[in-house]
């Protein structure tokens, strides 16, 4: 099985809503967050790829677009703006692109991450 990934980057804010006051996530704060789509397959095209790297870049694009400098909770509403549920999001988005789209990590940071892969 081969094997592509590429990492794309924007700034939001959001809040947890479901947290308890107390913890520092509820409240209003942001992140540089970290977008990695990757994509697999078993057979490569003529050229040796899996996708060309430049194809991917509409995902960028649709990141600034929605994304970039944005409250995440307008956009996709209080209880899905976790690590985990945009994950899923830009899989989602990403599958619809490129059927190759095997998973997608979100990172806050640059120690942590979380991915969906169905």
């Amino acid at each position: 099985m081969y094997r592509i990934a590429k990492k794309f980057s924007f700034s939001a804010s959001h809040q947890i809503k479901k947290l308890p006051p107390t913890h520092k996530c509820a409240r209003l704060h942001g992140h540089n967050y970290g977008v990695e789509v990757i994509l697999e397959s078993a057979a490569l095209d003529e050229v040796g790829f899996i996708r060309d790297y430049a194809e991917l870049d509409s995902l960028q694009d649709y990141i600034k677009e929605k994304f970039d400098h944005r409250h995440l909770n307008d956009i996709l509403g209080d209880n899905f703006t976790t690590a985990e549920h945009l994950a899923r999001h830009f899989y989602d988005w990403c599958k619809t692109q490129w059927a190759e789209t095997s998973a997608v990590r979100v990172s806050e940071n640059i120690n942590t991450w979380a991915e969906y892969r169905p």
